[in-house]
């Protein structure tokens, strides 16, 4: 075999932090990698102003990015053939996404990978929610023996609302079926052939509130949903219904969300906000019926493995000759 044959596409690792690549990938991943293209795991593009960082981008053409990559422009990467992101959008890393795309690359993301994570944790509040497990651990707590068990407390037929049929929202839509619970489904771009292959039925986003034991929030952030889930909407709810947001937290009107919860009507899971953390002064803070966590529904620790084996999986396809698992256009709507 000539040395032509076996010659390893030349490619650069680009996150910022540089210390990200070994929270994100194991050893064994980064062997995978490195079995397939010619990179140097002990340097990574952090700064395209770089004297250093330019002359690995001139060569490469494979660029592995993730989170905090600079945004870098076609003339530096003049023999680019592929991006594989680790983490939602790979054009992130582009600063002409429909130019590099115009050159022939290809790209690929892992915002798929990182549903996982986001759909389990949204599984796991939505369970404990129609378990009333909170509030009855908030009553136990203050009074020390035993509390009333509220005789609509469970989760055999239970309504879950879904809004938004997102990479997430699908994902935890699979993680419901073994449940005894009724979804419905709020999304525009869900047409009846698909809902009725995810197993679910579909309704108005008003009526989908109405119904919801849980509402759980799974829509991308767009002009036309940011302050959708408004004080209207809010109202709609169930008395002892609750609200998990892992989407974003523009997405819900804050005022009318506190002004709701006040009054104790109805309960919260929130992993986002905006701003994120939520100001010093806001009431999220101390409300007893609001569970706040810190943007964790996503991809950490460990879990962020699973994001470096599937940027390892998207090179061997690469190097294959085959199709990503986990394509993305980057001549698509919202790239140019």
């Amino acid at each position: 075999m000539s040395a032509a044959e076996t010659r390893r596409p030349r490619a650069a690792l680009s996150f910022r932090p540089a210390d990200l690549i070994g929270q994100v990938f194991t050893p064994q991943a980064l062997d995978r990698i490195s079995a397939l293209l010619d990179v140097d795991t002990e340097r990574v593009v952090t700064d395209t102003g770089s004297e250093r960082d330019r002359a690995l981008l001139a060569e490469a053409e494979v660029l592995l990015a993730g989170w905090g990559a600079p945004r870098i422009p076609p003339p530096l990467v003049p023999r680019l053939r592929a991006v594989v992101y680790a983490g939602g959008v790979a054009a992130t890393c582009l600063a002409d996404p429909a130019e590099h795309a115009a050159r022939g690359v290809r790209a690929s993301n892992a915002r798929a990978v990182n549903a996982a994570p986001v759909a389990e944790y949204t599984l796991a509040q939505i369970l404990l929610a129609n378990k009333r497990a909170r509030p009855l651990e908030r009553e136990y707590r203050e009074h020390r023996r035993m509390p009333e068990r509220p005789s609509d407390a469970g989760n055999y037929r239970r309504t879950v609302g879904i809004v938004g049929a997102s990479q997430v929202g699908r994902r935890l839509i699979e993680l419901l079926r073994p449940f005894a619970l009724d979804v419905v489904v709020y999304s525009p771009e869900l047409g009846p052939e698909d809902a009725a292959a995810l197993g679910v039925r579909t309704a108005g986003l008003d009526e989908v509130a109405a119904q919801s034991d849980v509402l759980s929030l799974h829509q991308p952030l767009l002009p036309e949903t940011v302050g959708q889930i408004d004080a209207r909407v809010l109202a709609l709810m169930p008395d002892g219904a609750t609200l998990i947001n892992t989407a974003r937290g523009a997405v819900v009107d804050e005022a009318a969300l506190v002004a709701e919860l006040r009054t104790g009507r109805i309960e919260a899971v929130l992993d986002v906000t905006e701003p994120e953390p939520p100001s010093p002064d806001s009431e999220l803070w101390t409300l007893p019926n609001v569970v706040l966590t810190p943007h964790i529904a996503g991809s950490i620790g460990r879990e962020l493995h699973r994001i470096g084996d599937s940027v390892a999986a998207e090179v061997e396809r690469f190097a294959a000759g085959l199709p990503f698992a986990c394509p993305e256009d980057l001549g698509g709507p919202g790239h140019a």
